[in-house]
């Protein structure tokens, strides 16, 4: 049973910075990708920054240059560096595991809210 446990998030004034972190435990085989999500009320789960196997980082257009994704393989977490937050990036945030043995496996976190509000 893998899990994944968030942490990090809160209230920030625009311009603040916050930095999210997402502990993955359990039986862990075939790991293929960690990344995180959001999700604004009245909107659609958009993925934020991913980290893959290979050591590639993607981000989506709106967070880069002011988010950093990073991974520590010996602790299993992945973490989000949030810089210069705008009030847009209010959302929940969830971390995603994907893992492909044999299966292709998807796990997620429960969510972290993160307000930016002034």
């Amino acid at each position: 049973q893998v899990q994944l446990v968030e942490s990090g998030g809160g209230l920030v004034q625009p311009g603040g910075s916050l930095r999210l972190s997402c502990a993955a435990s359990g039986s862990i085989f075939g790991f293929n990708a960690m990344g995180w999500y959001r999700q604004a009320p009245g909107k659609q789960r958009e993925l934020v920054a991913i980290n893959t196997r290979g050591g590639s980082t993607n981000y989506a257009d709106s967070v880069k240059g002011r988010f950093t994704i990073s991974r520590d393989n010996a602790k299993n977490t992945v973490y989000l560096q949030m810089n210069s937050l705008k009030p847009d990036d209010t959302a929940v945030y969830y971390c995603k595991l994907t893992t492909i043995w044999g299966a292709r496996n998807d796990y997620w976190g429960q969510g972290t809210q993160v307000t930016v509000s002034s």
